[in-house]
């Protein structure tokens, strides 16, 4: 009898080991929602990728857990609603938000890492406010207007969201060197690489030792030392494609001059509006060591030739008709056209994506 019993309490606390251990290895999050409306879901993400989404009980209140062996950076999504956290093994956090009446704060407590990335919240928030506002003007602004006041408009738009782009980034940088944690590391992958290229490869390069196991710091990592190789400054990547003539074009063909190279399609009607502007361009920069290849995603060579002749492009075009899975493509990252990289006499690359009044303006300045 006192053998089996021995045996039975041995069970016990090695059970209850199991639990201990279990629950070091384990993240969680209880939370409750108060007026929460017609929302009754609760999601988590992990970046991009959703991880779990739990139902709210009787009560508001919802529990999430997942075995981890590292802090995660996660968001909770509660109606429209995204709330930024960081779970670490063995924390007992709790969280609460009130949709009715002030949505955008919300308590969250057990998490160092979550209260110190609430700090950031207002930061993100007023971004996202300006960002809003401006692009809401925009459209207001355009609307009933001809193409080349659009366009005009367009060139004030883009110089206002860069500058709160900015701005913005100047104020992520400053939070994130406050906070070499994950917390930090959300604030810098909050910028967009259109404006903070150089200070993410920048951040990229300062934790390149750090966070090695945590998926979404990975792939943050993937995505800047794609963005390097595309770096104002890096040599552009070369490419070789064939004209209507099937005559076979490589981008290092123009070394020595200053090249726009422009991805459009006969079937894209933006870039089909933007040709026009385009041949203006380039008869005011020909003589100017200034030229442009048309590199196009069509995959039909009769309406891709057509288009050509229809915009009376002046310039070399080329194709492997092959649209989205072109190789032309791949190594520039094109994810929508019009799109473009302007190219030095050295091949390195020295814009991307300047079109209209404010291509113009550039090419005023760097070819006067």
């Amino acid at each position: 009898m006192m053998r089996r019993l021995q045996s039975i309490i041995a069970l016990v606390f090695l059970f209850l080991g199991i639990i201990s251990c279990s629950n070091k290895d384990l993240i969680s999050i209880t939370g409750e929602i108060h007026n929460p409306g017609n929302v009754k879901v609760v999601a988590f993400y992990e970046g991009d990728r959703k991880l779990d989404s739990v139902f709210l009980s009787d009560q508001n209140k919802f529990k999430f857990e997942r075995q981890a062996t590292q802090p995660r950076l996660l968001t909770i999504q509660i109606g429209k609603n995204k709330y930024p956290i960081i779970l670490s093994p063995g924390e007992k956090v709790t969280f609460s938000s009130d949709l009715q009446n002030n949505p955008e704060e919300y308590s969250v407590q057990g998490s160092e890492l979550s209260t110190a990335l609430k700090g950031f919240a207002p930061i993100k928030q007023r971004k996202d406010f300006l960002e809003d506002s401006i692009q809401s003007a925009f459209l207001k602004q355009i609307a009933d207007k001809s193409e080349s006041e659009i366009e005009s408009m367009r060139a004030e738009y883009l110089s206002k969201y860069r500058e709160t782009m900015g701005f913005y980034t100047k104020e992520a940088k400053s939070y994130a060197d406050s906070q070499p944690n994950l917390a930090g590391f959300y604030a810098m992958s909050t910028l967009d690489p259109e404006v903070a290229e150089t200070e993410l490869i920048a951040y990229a390069d300062k934790i390149k030792d750090d966070f090695v196991d945590n998926r979404t710091v990975i792939q943050f990592k993937e995505e800047v030392n794609k963005l390097r190789k595309l770096a104002i400054g890096q040599p552009a990547p070369e490419f070789e494609g064939y004209t209507p003539n099937n005559k076979a074009v490589k981008l290092s063909d123009y070394k020595g001059k200053y090249t726009l190279v422009d991805f459009w399609a006969s079937w894209c009607m933006p870039c089909r509006k933007e040709n026009p502007n385009l041949v203006r361009t380039y008869n005011t920069y020909k003589d100017k060591n200034f030229t442009i290849l048309g590199v196009s995603l069509d995959n039909n060579p009769g309406p891709w030739m057509r288009a050509i002749e229809d915009d009376k492009l002046p310039w070399t075009n080329i194709s492997d008709l092959k649209a989205w899975s072109s190789d032309l493509i791949i190594d520039y990252r094109i994810k929508a056209i019009p799109a473009s990289v302007l190219i030095d006499p050295n091949g390195n690359i020295l814009a991307k994506n300047l079109r209209g009044a404010e291509l113009d303006e550039y090419l005023q300045k760097l070819l006067k």
